[in-house]
């Protein structure tokens, strides 16, 4: 069977089934919501408009943070999306006909990839008119640029998009590695909601670990896409902030994260025989 033929079988498998579209719902609702909170706190504090002593902060900068939040805070949901594309397979037993049809696994993966790729393409999209609708709107509502206009903030949008897919073929290789996916989706969850964020969290306050901690996914992906809420989270003059990755250095880094795990997977666990 071709690459193309393998490819169409991923394809059906993967919207015959409600997943997709229960993740895609999901991220929509959960950026959109946390968007449109942001946005309103944000955007009144930029006008002054918060009761109180509530401090003003700069409206410079604010449209890129808001409409970065998709991938700032909704990364996990395409590196949920390729985990299921391979866990779910073993959980479920349909590998072994699909190697039975198609001998060579190499195919088959990188079947999974290529449609992986689309599906990326798919939530991203989905996760920028999330973030982007409520983001925009209530800047506009309390006076402030919305910068759509911009071209950098297009490259943004476009780079945004980049990252959820290759967050997917991250979440293929981490599927393809750990095949349980209890385990696999306690793993993905637990680094990328608790541990990620306090070492990132830490670095902000102990420059000597901003070496290590700049290079975790998380921060990459926020380095590929330009701008992220946690960006302006740590003190000023922390290493992290003042010197962030060029945005092609995360990218680089963070494809190198999904070609190790693919590679790892596909020499381990994805050679070995199934049940």
């Amino acid at each position: 069977m071709s690459l193309a033929t393998a490819g169409r079988s991923e394809l059906t498998k993967q919207f015959t089934t409600s997943m997709w579209w229960v993740l895609a719902l999901v991220l929509l609702v959960y950026i959109a919501f946390t968007a449109a909170v942001l946005g309103f706190v944000l955007s009144a504090s930029a006008a002054g408009d918060l009761p109180g002593n509530a401090p003003q902060i700069p409206a410079d900068g604010l449209p890129a943070i808001l409409y970065s939040l998709a991938t700032a805070v909704g990364y996990v949901f395409p590196l949920l999306v390729g985990t299921f594309m391979v866990t779910t397979e073993f959980r479920h037993k349909t590998l072994t006909p699909t190697f039975l049809a198609v001998p060579r696994r190499g195919v088959v993966l990188s079947a999974k990839v290529l449609v992986g790729a689309a599906m990326g393409v798919l939530f991203g999209v989905i996760g920028v008119i999330a973030s982007v609708g409520p983001g925009a709107g209530l800047l506009a509502a309390f006076g402030h640029d919305t910068a759509l206009d911009d071209p950098d903030i297009w490259a943004m949008l476009g780079r945004m998009v980049l990252a959820f897919v290759l967050w997917v073929l991250v979440g293929i290789g981490v599927g393809a590695l750990v095949r349980n996916q209890v385990g696999a989706i306690v793993g993905v969850l637990v680094f990328t909601q608790f541990l990620e964020p306090i070492a990132r969290t830490a670095a902000a306050f102990a420059e000597s670990i901003t070496a290590v901690t700049r290079y975790l996914p998380g921060a990459v992906s926020d380095a590929l896409v330009g701008a992220s809420v946690f960006a302006t989270a740590g003190p000023t003059g922390g290493a992290a902030v003042e010197e962030p990755l060029e945005w092609w250095v995360g990218g680089l880094v963070l494809l190198g994260y999904a070609v190790v795990f693919l590679v790892l997977g596909h020499l381990t666990s994805w050679r070995r025989d199934v049940s």
